[in-house]
């Protein structure tokens, strides 16, 4: 009798009734919570092409450095050079705030000891066996204390580092 009950509940209404599930020792799914949107997939140029973005909206990067610029004085150059130095120091500082990795005067004695793999680059004449520990400091490098580029909500248009402008008259 059971059987025949089960079988017309969902032949007519599609589903079992609480009475039907107790009897059939079943009990009711809840509805699962529908998964949280993905997540952008972010790929290791998002930052650089990011940067770069950056860089060109605010220092006019891109333009300077894919202008050709053998028809110009070199005092035109140097004026262009000198804001797109100032304009590029600033986005600098404002995202990445770079200071020194070893700050000491550049040619005096140093001892890397303490700085990680990554952080010293030993150059001239390397023993062949070992690693070196110290020598005189020819660049101080650059490490970022605090990184700050906008969050990126989605990979479109990446590549777009500056869009056309077109002035309407």
């Amino acid at each position: 009798m059971l059987a025949f009950r089960v079988f017309f509940a969902l032949l007519f209404s599609g589903t079992l009734s609480p009475e039907l599930l107790a009897e059939l020792g079943l009990q009711k799914k809840q509805a699962a919570p529908p998964p949280p949107p993905a997540a952008p997939k972010i790929e290791a140029t998002d930052g650089a092409l990011q940067l770069v973005s950056i860089l060109q909206r605010d220092a006019r990067i891109l333009d300077f450095f894919m202008e050709d610029i053998s028809p110009y004085t070199d005092e035109q150059v140097g004026t262009a050079a000198r804001e797109v130095h100032e304009k590029t120091r600033e986005v600098l500082v404002r995202h990445l705030n770079p200071v020194p990795v070893m700050d000491a005067v550049e040619g005096t004695p140093v001892d890397a000891a303490g700085l990680g793999a990554a952080a010293v680059k030993f150059v001239g004449n390397l023993p062949a066996n070992g690693s070196p520990r110290a020598g005189l400091l020819r660049h101080k490098g650059w490490k970022s204390t605090k990184p700050n580029l906008p969050k990126l909500n989605s990979r479109s248009d990446l590549e777009i580092l500056a869009p056309v402008e077109i002035e309407v008259e």
